[in-house]
């Protein structure tokens, strides 16, 4: 068995900077922490 070099150019397979705008990112975590906050009183958790 051989095996591959570990410098062996490999694809691109996605990362932080490939993702769309980053106001979306950021509206959909402010949308999880009111749906957690949601989830915590409707729970009576707090």
């Amino acid at each position: 068995m051989t095996a591959h070099p570990a410098t062996a150019t490999r694809a691109r397979t996605g990362g932080p900077q490939d993702h769309g705008p980053k106001i979306v990112e950021h509206l959909m975590g402010w949308v999880l922490v009111a749906v957690i906050a949601m989830l915590v009183t409707r729970l009576h958790l707090l």
